[in-house]
């Protein structure tokens, strides 16, 4: 099996590859990545040098480059990880968003066509349902909710998304998507709520909370995350779309709270900032369709989880503080622009 995973350099990309080098070692796997900003390869450095395992810096966006990838790797499957996907990005610039998360996927899409695929998944999100009011908490998200986005970010998702489905439906490809809520644990970029919160921790910088912090998500460590994938890969309906979800509704204000108690920082870090614009209330996924249907739970308790993240981020400082120094951004160059 040879798997072409886009955005493999990423938070959720790079723990699917580890994860799928631990599953499955007789797996071949081929990381396309951009390397934005939110690219690191200091991430994929433990296997940059294994066994069937290749890098190829590139933009999925790029459909010359993207078909001559599948022209020299024939890839069987393609998991698509590679999108802009920091809402507050998306609000300051959306056309970076569209022409990743919407072009991308379609030159991804078409290369899929024309070189023949086992399987197409998109990695999706939650945001496509928009949200859920804090007053209903009997209210989830389901396979069958409506797509009611809010941002350009979560519109440029949904988008892709229904790209996927007419491709399966005009052309037969054989195309799965996942949706899921949001991810923590190892390698998340610190501009997220739980990296950042952290990182400034230790610095006893200011921690900046949106409005009171009332926002309610789900939470879903990345590696059951990663697992979901993979059983969809193996069992998954063609055409199908899975939501994957953590059974972990937490407040903002007291996940960050729980940071500070873990780190033994005080409340007083704690700074309200302006909310922000069309900021969702709540996420909440209902998982029971991939519990029924291919036999998927989560296996992290949220407080464990966030103990093991809060200790992996104290255990790799220099992981995250090169991302802050921006130090990070010049490895690539570094350690392989000579090869």
């Amino acid at each position: 099996m040879k798997i072409l995973v886009t955005g493999g350099a990423g938070f959720i990309g790079s723990n699917f590859i580890f994860y799928m080098r631990r599953k499955h070692p007789e797996y071949e796997l081929i990381c396309l990545d951009k390397l934005t900003y939110a690219g690191n390869m200091e991430t994929l450095a433990s296997v940059m040098d294994g066994p069937s395992f290749k890098f190829i810096r590139g933009d999925i966006a790029d459909r010359e480059a993207v078909y001559g990838i599948f022209e020299a790797e024939k890839p069987d499957v393609v998991v698509n990880f590679a999108a802009e996907s920091h809402v507050d990005r998306s609000i300051e610039n959306p056309a970076v968003f569209l022409e990743t998360n919407v072009m991308g996927t379609q030159a991804l899409l078409d290369a899929c066509r024309k070189y023949g695929v086992q399987r197409y998944h998109q990695v999706s999100t939650d945001e496509v349902y928009g949200d859920l009011p804090l007053d209903r908490p009997d209210l989830f998200f389901t396979e069958q909710t409506p797509l009611h986005t809010s941002s350009p970010y979560s519109a440029s998702k949904a988008a892709a998304d229904l790209l996927c489905n007419a491709y399966q439906r005009t052309y037969g490809l054989p195309i799965t998507i996942s949706r899921c809520s949001n991810n923590y644990g190892p390698y998340q970029f610190p501009e997220k709520l739980i990296p950042l919160m952290i990182a400034n921790a230790l610095a006893d910088k200011p921690l900046p909370v949106y409005g009171e912090g009332l926002n309610v998500r789900d939470w879903l460590y990345v590696e059951d995350h990663c697992a979901a994938i993979d059983l969809i890969l193996e069992k998954g309906k063609v055409g199908q779309v899975y939501n994957i979800g953590g059974h972990n509704e937490m407040r903002n204000i007291d996940i960050v709270k729980r940071i500070l108690s873990l780190l033994d920082k005080p409340e007083s870090l704690i700074t309200y900032v302006t909310d922000r614009k069309g900021h969702d209330m709540r996420y909440a996924i209902d998982p029971s369709f991939i519990h029924r249907e291919l036999g998927w739970l989560p296996e992290t308790r949220f407080e464990d989880g966030i103990q093991k993240t809060v200790r992996w981020y104290l255990e790799n400082r220099d992981w995250w503080e090169n991302i802050i120094s921006g130090e990070y951004q010049s490895y690539y160059e570094r350690m392989y622009g000579k090869r």
